[in-house]
């Protein structure tokens, strides 16, 4: 098969980019494994979807419906329950599925958008027993809202993200006992909103500073032990609680989906996902990335965003109506994160000739408040943005307008406390908890 664009990826992020894709004038083939499209919101059946990008409060399914609509009226090509194996640098995408066997595609440019899967307790290696009910959130999602599975009836969380305490409620409705939650951290890793709606309002117990030292049971889960940690992560003597349970939800993370993109020779970034430029195209020329497999997002509408933007610039590559330069060892400006910066979306900025916008992206380390984002280059602040608090768990997004001549080789992302003073937002979230 030939066409423009191959999209790999049915969910939000891929839904979003091949409309606008196919919008710009592109022949569009999307490929999902699973048998309908949505990717995860179709099991995200709580609200709080679409304020942003539609202006109205909706469930997953309901946000997720509305772009599976507008591809079903659309030309674009949908093939489910099919694989992507592998892409190569000239743009061919190998597909398998049980109809047409093994399919060869080749196309002007890709499109990654697969995603992100869940961090397992093989990968934080907490000790004890290995017996069933032991679950990452997502999957016991998907029982309860998709399959009609109950996992369990008392439960343990390890970790506060946002499916964790989501995964809180959710068993809580459907007739469970939630014990409590244990995060690592001293603060909650998921949106304060998700804290207050679905821990605080169905009085269940968060447990900071903690994590899971123990798990009992031989068949079946019997209980775990939870204890607290120093600073160094290392569990404090006489600080152990046990818990009664059968079943353990494990929310700790998660990392983007970028097997084939590792094997197709793209380079992976400090935070799991491709190293892209501001056009969102990827190592390899042609392939750009977008949503949870490029950086993992905690609103849908900014995923729907950044996959417009790829999808835009897809459309125009394929068409050859995009010059993205390869810039020379001298011209190369590469964007690093600085002080309290985890990492920053583009890596590294390609074509700076002229005066333009560029958007970046970026998670704090540490909660801090009345804060300023600074941009520096060559010791020189080339921008400022004020900030009344950030979180850990808010991605942070601006616009900065960049001059050749104010850039030079590097642009270091700092995240600065005004004042050097008691940290009001981290100490006020420790004593509330």
């Amino acid at each position: 098969m030939e066409t423009d664009i191959v999209v790999i990826g049915g969910g939000p992020a891929g839904l979003a980019a091949g409309l606008a894709a196919q919008e710009n004038g592109s022949e569009v083939i999307i490929i999902e494994r699973d048998h309908e499209l949505g990717g995860i919101l179709q099991q995200c059946i709580h609200n709080g979807f679409g304020l942003k990008h539609f202006k109205e409060e909706l469930t997953g399914p309901e946000y997720a419906q509305r772009f599976v609509d507008l591809v079903k009226d659309s030309p674009i090509h949908v093939m489910l329950n099919s694989i992507a194996l592998s892409i190569t640098p000239d743009h061919q995408v190998v597909v398998m599925n049980g109809k047409q066997g093994i399919v060869h595609i080749q196309a002007k440019a890709i499109i990654l958008a697969m995603g992100c899967r869940e961090r397992t307790r093989g990968a934080i290696n907490i000790p004890g027993t290995r017996p069933a009910g032991i679950f990452p959130a997502g999957q016991a999602q998907r029982f309860i809202n998709i399959e009609g599975y109950l996992p369990g009836h008392r439960v343990l969380i390890l970790g506060s993200g946002d499916i964790g305490m989501i995964m809180a409620r959710r068993c809580t409705l459907e007739g469970m006992k939630v014990l409590g939650v244990a995060e690592v951290l001293p603060y909650p890793s998921g949106l304060k909103r998700n804290q207050v709606q679905c821990l605080d309002d169905y009085g269940i117990p968060l447990y900071l500073r903690h994590t899971i030292i123990d798990i009992r049971g031989k068949e079946r889960v019997e209980g775990a032990t939870i204890a607290q940690i120093d600073e160094k992560w290392r569990p404090i003597p006489g600080t152990e609680k046990y818990f009664d349970c059968d079943t353990i939800l494990f929310s700790v993370g998660l990392i983007p989906e970028n097997e084939i993109s590792v094997q197709a020779g793209i380079s992976i970034a400090r935070n799991g996902g491709p190293d892209v430029n501001e056009y969102l195209q990827t190592t390899l020329p042609g392939i750009f990335a977008c949503g949870n497999v490029l950086q993992v997002h905690d609103l849908v509408d900014f995923v729907t965003e950044e996959a417009q933007h790829a999808g835009e610039n897809a459309a125009l590559y394929a068409q050859g109506k995009l010059d993205i330069p390869t810039p020379s060892p001298e011209q190369k400006i590469t964007i690093l994160p600085g002080e309290n910066v985890g990492y920053v979306v583009p890596e590294r900025i390609d074509g700076l000739q002229t005066e333009k916008i560029v958007k970046f992206t970026y998670r704090v380390k540490n909660p801090r408040s009345n804060i300023r984002t600074q941009l520096v280059s060559n010791g020189k602040v080339i921008y400022t943005r004020r900030h009344k608090f950030v979180l850990p768990s808010e991605m942070i997004s601006i616009r900065a307008k960049l001059k050749p001549e104010d850039v030079e080789g590097e642009i270091i992302v700092n995240v600065i406390e005004k004042e050097q003073l008691v940290n009001i937002i981290e100490r006020t979230m420790m004593e509330e908890n």
